[in-house]
């Protein structure tokens, strides 16, 4: 089982390699990329567990794309810099990270580092349900299979992104513009594209009229993904 999903961002290639390798090894699922903009992107396609920011970054520094993922993500963020100055680490913490490493550090210590961020954050996958039943409905957000009646729903990637988001905040409303934000990322504002993936989604694993219903919507909010069925 996965440690967690990090993005690595390093614009060096060896330490790139080294993360990669180290981080790999020790259970995590590692996705690295090596600048600003492409971070932000990253960042909204993947829905990360924890982010590595390096603050020395072509195109946009680390300090930038933190300001810019606290706009719209909560999701944990450890910047890391070869700068050991109080005045940049206060920088960052005001940013919004959650940790601060310098440069150059032992493996071993960022790994606590990350650990300690992600049980901070309930994000470890010991720490978290990562199978969920409701009614005959099964999802395994680890393996991100859908089960209804022991048979298989194939969804797409956005669908069950869709649907992890709800069974994360299972019997509360999710509003339009924070589906947006989480699954699609900035620059998204049009509710209807929320609408026609959930209408997709409910189509594969609802059971139709008078059946089982799973995603309540709320009119001129968004939805709620109610946990007991009905």
């Amino acid at each position: 089982m996965s440690e967690g999903r990090l993005i690595v961002v390093e614009d060096d290639l060896a330490m790139q390699r080294l993360l990669k390798t180290q981080l790999t090894a020790r259970g995590f699922d590692v996705h690295v990329v090596d600048n600003g903009p492409d971070a932000l992107t990253a960042v909204a396609d993947m829905s990360p567990d924890l982010v590595l920011l390096d603050i020395g970054l072509p195109g946009m520094d680390g300090l930038e794309v933190c300001r810019n993922l606290r706009e719209w993500s909560s999701g944990p963020i450890i910047l890391v810099s070869a700068q050991d100055a109080p005045q940049t680490k206060e920088q960052a913490l005001e940013m919004g990270a959650d940790d601060y490493l310098t440069k150059p550090f032992h493996i071993g210590e960022l790994v606590a580092r990350i650990r300690a961020v992600l049980r901070r954050a309930g994000k470890l996958t010991t720490q978290v349900q990562t199978v969920v039943e409701i009614g005959p409905l099964r999802i395994d957000t680890v393996k991100r299979q859908v089960i209804r009646d022991g048979v298989e729903v194939r969804v797409t990637k956005t669908e069950f992104d869709l649907l992890k988001e709800f069974v994360n905040n299972a019997d509360r409303v999710l509003t339009y513009d924070q589906l947006l934000r989480a699954i699609w990322g900035p620059g998204y504002d049009d509710p209807r594209l929320v609408h026609v993936h959930v209408c997709n989604l409910r189509r594969k694993i609802e059971t139709g009229p008078g059946g089982m219903r799973y995603i309540i919507a709320t009119a001129g909010v968004g939805y709620m993904l109610r946990s007991s069925g009905g």
